[in-house]
């Protein structure tokens, strides 16, 4: 009987082909094919991951899985549909790479896509390869520390609810508020309100042609879905190591 191959999720970033990892390259390589998700966003043509993928892998091995991001009605039908592609590849012995931007372990698709692998195929190995994440990246556009010392960090999607927001806000020294950019005006406005918008920034498509890393008082309108808001405490001059505790 062959044994059931592997499902490795690989972290690419948030879209600069520059930020994945040598290991993550090598993943993508080695694997018998690379599963890169897309949506109804990118109407049919490439995702932001096969974007990122397409410059370390060549485009004959890419398989592109639809996926319903916002339709509820429709999510159970493509995890299934793609479930059982990847399936196809690792049922006979295969190594099936699925690259997702940012890291495979925080509000991934990849998370879906085990699931339903392993509903077909109970024996298949499962390993994953980090990603640099979105906050990774507009911290180090900005200049912006995540943490230091005693600071405690809070990541919270938008879709929590904004009570969560306002109390990660209220109790965190820094805050990153993710899948808020199509209601940008009023995450800003939760974060004005708890008086932290003046060491808040905000990166929309980062990597991507067209990126915006603004001030948050200089963001407007409403932003794609892929956009983080940094909120950090105020780093006054103190003497080195003085956020360390007693």
């Amino acid at each position: 009987m062959t044994r059931a191959g592997a499902l490795v999720g690989v972290g690419v970033g948030p879209g600069d082909p520059e930020h994945l990892t040598l290991k993550a390259v090598r993943a993508l390589r080695d694997a018998d094919r690379v599963f890169v998700p897309a949506t109804a966003a990118s109407a049919g043509g490439a995702g932001r991951a096969e974007a990122v993928v397409a410059e370390h892998v060549a485009p004959e091995r890419l398989v592109r899985l639809a996926f319903a991001m916002t339709d509820a009605g429709g999510r159970d039908a493509k995890w299934d549909a793609a479930g059982a592609a990847i399936a196809d590849v690792v049922r006979p012995g295969g190594t099936a790479a699925f690259a997702t931007l940012g890291d495979p372990a925080l509000y991934s698709t990849f998370a879906y896509v085990v699931h339903t692998v392993r509903a077909l195929v109970p024996s298949v190995a499962v390993r994953t390869v980090p990603g640099i994440t979105a906050m990774q990246d507009l911290a180090a556009r900005t200049g912006a520390l995540l943490a230091e010392g005693t600071d405690r960090l809070a990541l919270v999607p938008w879709t929590a609810g904004e009570e969560r927001v306002r109390a990660a806000l209220d109790g965190f020294e820094t805050v990153v508020i993710y899948k808020g950019g199509r209601e940008l005006p009023r995450v800003l406005d939760v974060v004005r309100t708890a008086g932290r918008e003046a060491e808040a920034a905000v990166g929309t498509d980062l990597g991507l042609d067209g990126e915006v890393v603004c001030a948050a008082a200089a963001a407007t309108g409403p932003a794609p879905y892929f956009s983080t808001v940094l909120v950090t405490p105020p780093r006054t001059a103190a003497p080195r190591g003085a956020r360390l505790g007693p």
